[in-house]
């Protein structure tokens, strides 16, 4: 396994563990970076995988209301609030990694979290992503 999907993991479980740590906006405070440091000394995140991970973090926390905004109106029929955590978390990494110019290519963006979804998420969870991670990529390329 690559760095970089370390990386998205570990971003991954962070964003996922504050979800239940805090509530909106209170998370996304001013220590990110000790926090996640905390989080990479207690699970022994891979020294070479956190840089990617924490911008990846500073990414998605620096942009949430716009990230979500383009997740919503691109998964149709579906309230942010209704996807799972891992989903949603999912969602908002591969979209700032799309969002992200000179970053990952879409298809890449969009193959990562894909994969990451069949081991961290639940059985129908890659088919949304790729489709909702789709619509983003259309809707980002306009």
């Amino acid at each position: 396994m690559g760095t970089r999907r370390i990386s998205r993991e570990a971003a991954l479980q962070f964003l996922y563990q504050e979800d239940f740590t805090g509530g909106p906006g209170e998370f996304y405070g001013a220590d990110l970076a000790e926090r996640f440091e905390l989080f990479c000394s207690l699970f022994q995140v891979n020294k070479k995988a956190r840089s990617y991970a924490l911008e990846l973090l500073r990414g998605v926390t620096g942009n949430i209301e716009h990230i979500d905004a383009m997740i919503t109106s691109s998964a149709t029929n579906w309230r942010l609030s209704r996807i799972s955590p891992t989903d949603r978390n999912l969602l908002r990494i591969a979209t700032y990694e799309m969002m992200d110019e000179g970053g990952v290519p879409p298809q890449v963006a969009i193959n990562e979290a894909v994969e990451i979804a069949k081991r961290f998420a639940g059985e129908d969870s890659p088919k949304f992503i790729n489709g909702v991670l789709d619509a983003v990529s259309s809707t980002i390329k306009k």
